[in-house]
């Protein structure tokens, strides 16, 4: 089923407001959620609705928690989010860094003690609609296991990077895993299998079903070693510059997914040494030799980071945001 923009916003913002959230929060955050669902992550828009409600219920997101200023130097700020909304706290976090960006160059912003941030595609989209480079990642709690062991014992530490481009801005948006954790859940309700094996079932057999990696908890790191590498040092930084949790500590505090989890931010001026032009020439330079690659199926061109995000936009403004009914049916029951 399908449902439009406006209706999908104003059924998450009643849920926000029964949450305990203000007017302005629960605005933005349902702003927020539908516009993820609307570009086609449905796992971090609207299916994660129930999730935040039953944290708020527990305490474990503060609904009036706001970013506190705890230290700044220069181009640097850093800020505890006090359990905040993890939308709210990265929105105000994101921005202060494209407003530090914009007065030196370069913004960099250390988050601790904050929540989930849901997509985190959201700020760099956001900081390189503002004519910056973005680049952001948080930590989380343990959901995946380091390369060699059998147990979760990192997170998968999403990192994303935005470019801004007028005809449409390049953004990555990845987990250090394989396949995200909503991935696979979106993956299972759909009554399907994922493309490529994602992880090991309970017999320890390599496997594309998304149900069987959910209840392992054994999924792929990105390129093996190395994203459970990635993962561990974009951990490390996010604590150390934050003086914030690391994945370790997040499992000790047990305030469910990312709960006082510490994330960065940072926007950067592309123009401090290469001019608008010269800059356009390079992304379009490196566009049109991706686009006239050979495609492995006929039909299908290899694409840059966040054009697909663009088609699947269009689509779903113009026909309505696909929703999984048990899903909805959960949303407009809380």
């Amino acid at each position: 089923m399908r449902v439009s923009f406006e209706e999908m916003k104003a059924e998450i913002k009643r849920v926000m407001l029964k949450a305990g959230l203000s007017e302005e929060k629960a605005e933005i955050c349902a702003q927020t959620h539908t516009e993820t669902s609307r570009d086609g992550v449905y796992s971090h828009g609207l299916n994660r609705v129930p999730r935040f409600f039953r944290y708020c219920e527990r305490g474990w997101v503060n609904p009036d928690g706001e970013p506190e200023l705890i230290g700044q130097a220069g181009l640097m700020e850093n800020y505890d989010g006090n359990l905040g909304p993890g939308i709210t706290n990265a929105k105000f976090c994101s921005q202060r860094a494209v407003e530090l960006a914009k007065k030196h160059g370069i913004g960099v912003v250390a988050l601790r003690n904050t929540t989930h941030w849901m997509r985190g595609g959201t700020y760099t989209w956001d900081i390189a609609n503002e004519g910056l480079i973005g680049i952001a990642w948080t930590n989380t709690e343990s959901c995946m296991p380091a390369w060699g062991s059998k147990e979760p014992s990192l997170g998968n530490n999403p990192l994303c990077i935005g470019i801004p481009r007028d005809e449409g801005n390049v953004v990555l948006d990845m987990a250090m895993s394989l396949y995200s954790f909503g991935k696979l859940q979106v993956t299972r309700l759909a009554g399907e299998q994922l493309p490529y094996p994602g992880g090991y079932d309970k017999e320890g057999n390599v496997t594309t079903d998304p149900a069987a990696i959910e209840e392992t908890g054994r999924i792929f790191p990105t390129g093996y070693w190395k994203g459970s590498g990635l993962a561990v040092v974009l951990d490390l930084l996010a604590a150390i510059l934050s003086n914030g949790n690391c994945t370790a500590q997040i499992d000790k505090i047990g305030k469910g997914s990312c709960g006082s989890c510490s994330q960065i931010f940072i926007a950067i001026n592309p123009y401090m040494f290469a001019s608008k032009e010269e800059v356009d020439k390079i992304l379009d330079d490196t566009i049109s030799q991706i686009h006239s690659a050979s495609p492995m199926t006929p039909g299908r061109p290899a694409r840059y980071p966040g054009e697909g995000t663009l088609s699947t936009r269009a689509t779903n403004d113009e026909e309505g945001i696909p929703v999984s009914e048990e899903v909805w049916n959960k949303v407009r029951s809380l």
